[in-house]
């Protein structure tokens, strides 16, 4: 399973190590947000649904940042573009400390959310483009358990810092990720497949490039300047405005449509699955379980030491068993763990759910960075998986507020919102694997788009 590794030289390892860290980095930051929800609706005196919108807003405001970064990355190279985006991130996490509102904070976040969507297209391009072929599955799963690490982080934060910083001192810890940029200003090169492609490629374009950023960027914010600051008018924007025109987005990749649309319903269903699983678990040990951030903080970062170990064993395995077949493994091992990890009532076997359905989600998705980027056009590669994936979180966005309502709705039975949503989903995800395109080992150093 590990033979691969022997291939890997010390600037493959640095754009490896890379992405990795900016995946964790940045997951790290976004998930902060999810153990505060409790605490900062408290402070603004609202309802815990209308905080969980600002995550809405997060995820929702991702595939602009990814057409946007993506689009620079395809035309300027995946390494400064990356260092850019990361200082960006971090900084807008930072700022997220001082709001003095919810409608603030809420605006920081659509900001930061826009910075965080082309972090993992870059990122990823970056290192799958200049690492060898055979060890692509492996760095895969390695690359997209950075998330599972960011909230591994996230968690072990809140239980340390919390109860002394409070959820402002925690947005200042996510200062943080600004670091990795020097490193990789240090020590990463240029991907190679980029430097072949630049050669050829047409220089004109870049006007082009930030006019789209623009519009983009005007896109992404414009249910929270139309919300008025009414939280609860802002899922309604985001799918009357976001949805239909980040899917008319899709234009640009015209000539791929059917691969295109096949994407996106993948990666909204994956990402129904991931926040679905994660997003209001703290809230449902929280609320239901009435567990203090001692115990929900150690007992969130063992699931994502599941979820760590998952993805990249999935990711490696699927270089032998292929992408859709890892994918439906794994979807289908997650409905027999659901009874254990959404319905136990003691500490040990709320661990050991939390531990196995991490295990088996982000064993399905450890597998996503190699196959968007093996499926994407060649040219295209920066933007192209980074926009389907982001895109696929626009329409997912709402879920952690549907999930919050249908919990409140019925007097605070967040098993029940938990354990419907992996299960539909996970069965949902199971058949577009099952009828899906894969094309395991590409050459990525080809030029042609076919």
């Amino acid at each position: 399973m590990f033979e691969s590794l022997k291939e890997m030289d010390r600037d493959h390892w640095n754009a490896a190590i890379a992405g990795f860290l900016g995946w964790a980095l940045d997951a790290f930051d976004f998930f902060l947000m999810v153990f505060m929800f409790t605490a900062i609706a408290k402070e603004f005196h609202t309802q815990l649904a209308s905080v969980a919108v600002a995550s809405a807003v997060t995820l929702a405001a991702r595939p602009f940042g990814a057409l946007f970064f993506g689009l620079l990355a395809d035309r300027y190279g995946r390494r400064p573009v990356l260092i850019a985006d990361i200082m960006a991130f971090s900084v807008l996490e930072l700022a997220s400390a001082f709001a003095p509102s919810l409608t603030v904070l809420i605006i920081m976040r659509a900001l930061f959310g826009f910075a965080m969507g082309g972090e993992w297209g870059v990122g990823a391009s970056l290192a799958l483009e200049s690492i060898p072929t055979k060890a692509r599955g492996l760095i895969s799963g390695m690359l997209q358990e950075g998330y599972a690490v960011g909230y591994l982080l996230a968690a072990l934060v809140f239980y340390l810092l919390f109860d002394r910083i409070g959820w402002r001192g925690m947005f200042v810890v996510g200062l943080a990720p600004a670091l990795l940029a020097g490193f990789i200003s240090l020590s990463v090169k240029e991907s190679p497949a980029f430097e072949a492609r630049r050669a050829t490629a047409p220089r004109s374009g870049s006007l082009r490039v930030w006019m789209i950023g623009a519009g983009a960027f005007l896109v992404a914010m414009a249910p929270v300047a139309l919300s008025a600051g009414q939280p609860g008018h802002l899922l309604g924007l985001i799918y009357g405005i976001d949805v239909p025109i980040a899917l008319a987005g899709l234009w640009f990749f015209r000539r791929f449509w059917k691969l295109a649309l096949y994407l996106v319903a993948l990666m909204t269903t994956f990402n129904l699955f991931s926040h679905g699983t994660q997003d209001l678990y703290p809230t449902f040990l929280t609320h239901q379980h009435h567990l203090a951030a001692s115990v929900v903080g150690p007992l969130t970062a063992f699931g994502n030491v599941g979820a760590l170990l998952g993805g990249v064993t999935f990711g490696a395995l699927s270089e032998r068993l292929g992408r859709r077949r890892v994918i439906i493994i794994a979807a289908l091992a997650s409905l027999m763990i659901i009874p254990l990890w959404a319905f136990s009532q003691t500490l040990a076997m709320l661990a050991a759910g939390a531990f196995l359905m991490q295990v088996t989600v982000q064993g399905a998705w450890g597998v996503v960075p190699a196959h968007l980027n093996e499926l994407a056009p060649g040219g295209e590669r920066g933007v192209f998986p980074g926009y389907v994936y982001q895109l696929g979180n626009l329409i997912a966005s709402g879920l952690i507020v549907w999930q919050a309502r249908f919990a409140e709705a019925k007097g605070g039975a967040y098993s029940t919102a938990l354990a419907v949503t992996a299960g539909g989903v996970a069965l949902l995800l199971v058949a577009l694997a099952l009828f899906g395109p894969e094309r395991r080992g590409d050459d990525f150093s080809a030029t042609s788009d076919a």
